[in-house]
């Protein structure tokens, strides 16, 4: 029997658009509905999705936008697994006369604020950042800033709404706290981890990375390499070849090829044709919700 392979289009993201995106970039909820629609169209088994400001393309952590979103999913009997993001809250911007200082911009909130969207929606996943440190989106410089016991905080909220936490890890003791959490029991069914590699002064994309986080695993952890940039579709090989998932979509990567910019839709399809073309086959939402024993849907 074939490997069921989840295969996750992260539609949207935060990061600044691309003046020259020539395809209609999913920024209203209507946008990111349709994203969603797209990319389950195109055999994505789960869509990661966050929300921007309509007026100013912005990312945005307004529970009311997710929920409009949420909503013009669920309406249109869109069947894909809701993966919302959680990773707003947690830019911290120093002021460099004073790093003890947060300039304006600065976005550090409490454990109730960051998951007051998941209270209003129950998506079936969340994305949990299990990680601290220096980032960068474009010319965008801050620290990520998730202490150990804001991340505990959010586990644990997570488990009492039934959440499915994503555990994003972007260097290695990112993977060891995660297990940490699990050890606690702040962790229901079988973990659900992901590796996001390439990000400017986090983990590299390449195999040796892959190896070595993976093994540093639970056996019975599910888990995904990503790539960011020209390096997303080979993470997704490298990924199932190794035993993992997929992650693909415009968060990521907005290009089919050096010049070429993609849909959400080229990118799923194109991912789907490695996983069959290794030996597996796209794990259908309902099969996903199995592999991941997930509450909320």
């Amino acid at each position: 029997m074939k490997r069921k392979v989840y295969l996750t289009c992260a539609v949207n993201g935060n990061a600044p658009v691309h003046p020259k995106y020539p395809f209609e970039y999913p920024v209203t909820p209507k946008q990111i509905a349709d994203a969603v629609a797209e990319a389950a169209a195109a055999g994505a088994s789960i869509a990661h999705i966050h929300v921007r400001d309509p007026k100013t393309g912005h990312g945005s952590r307004e529970p009311r936008l997710f929920r409009e979103v949420v909503d013009r999913i669920r309406q249109r009997g869109i069947d894909i697994v809701i993966n919302l993001t959680a990773g707003m809250g947690g830019i911290f911007l120093p002021d460099p006369t004073d790093e003890s200082r947060a300039l304006p911009g600065s976005d550090v909130v409490g454990v109730e604020e960051r998951i007051a969207h998941l209270v209003d929606c129950l998506p079936e996943i969340a994305s949990l950042d299990v990680t601290t440190g220096n980032q960068e989106e474009g010319p965008f410089e801050f620290v990520y800033l998730n202490t150990t016991r804001t991340l505990r905080g959010m586990a644990k909220r997570f488990q009492e709404l039934g959440v499915k936490p994503e555990l994003e890890a972007f260097q290695a003791g990112d993977v060891l706290f995660a297990n940490q959490l699990i050890k606690e029991g702040l962790i229901d069914g079988p973990p659900m981890m992901q590796f996001v590699l390439g990000v400017r002064w986090g983990a590299p994309a390449d195999p040796e990375t892959v190896l070595y986080m993976r093994n540093l695993l639970p056996e019975d952890a599910s888990w995904t390499a990503l790539g960011i940039a020209q390096m997303q579709m080979p993470m997704a090989a490298q990924s199932v070849l190794l035993g993992g998932h997929v992650r693909v979509g415009l968060e990521d990567n907005l290009y089919m090829e050096r010049g070429v910019f993609a849909t959400n839709g080229q990118l799923v399809e194109r991912a789907r044709q490695i996983i069959e073309n290794l030996g597996c086959t796209v794990a259908t939402p309902a099969e996903t919700r199995e592999l991941l024993k997930l509450k909320n849907f």
